[in-house]
């Protein structure tokens, strides 16, 4: 059961890859990809807020502190 786990986080890091590759190459007339790469969508959380609550941050550092203590936490 753990492998499968670890595989799943290897396929979803692996689709990432492919996401942000695909973000940042350029079509036969040189224009930029229409998708967003994870910098531009970091940049887009990073700037949501409601009203003086700067939800996006909040969530953002909710995300990697989610992520950092499955993986740190052993």
């Amino acid at each position: 059961m753990r492998l499968l786990a670890i595989g799943g986080f290897a396929l979803a890091l692996v689709l990432f890859g492919v996401v942000e590759w695909a973000a940042r190459r350029e079509d036969r007339r040189g224009e930029r990809s229409r998708i967003p790469t994870l910098g531009d969508v970091c940049a887009y959380l990073m700037r949501y807020e409601v009203g003086p609550v700067p939800v996006g941050r909040i969530g953002l550092l909710g995300f990697w502190w989610w992520l950092g203590w499955h993986f740190f936490a052993r």
